[in-house]
């Protein structure tokens, strides 16, 4: 099962990629393909939508800070009904 998840690249500050992974690697194991990126100190967000709703039709399920993010981004809205 493949999972949308958030890995993290900063050191000193906190600032995530936004990964298609496989559920039984850990969180910064290898990923399948990285689909956005998250900077939640300067809010900021880039999201690969295609590649992003590529995994979503595949079955791919977000974690719950990805999902939030993306309901932000107005991904999901079709998806609720």
């Amino acid at each position: 099962m493949v999972k949308l998840r958030l890995k993290r690249c900063g050191r000193k500050q906190a600032i995530y990629r936004i990964v298609a992974i496989d559920v039984r690697s850990r969180r910064e194991g290898r990923d399948l393909q990285k689909v956005g990126f998250y900077d939640p100190i300067q809010n900021q967000t880039y999201l690969d939508v295609p590649a992003i709703r590529y995994f979503l039709e595949k079955g791919a399920q977000p974690t719950g800070t990805v999902h939030d993010i993306l309901r932000k981004a107005e991904l999901l809205k079709e998806r609720a009904s």
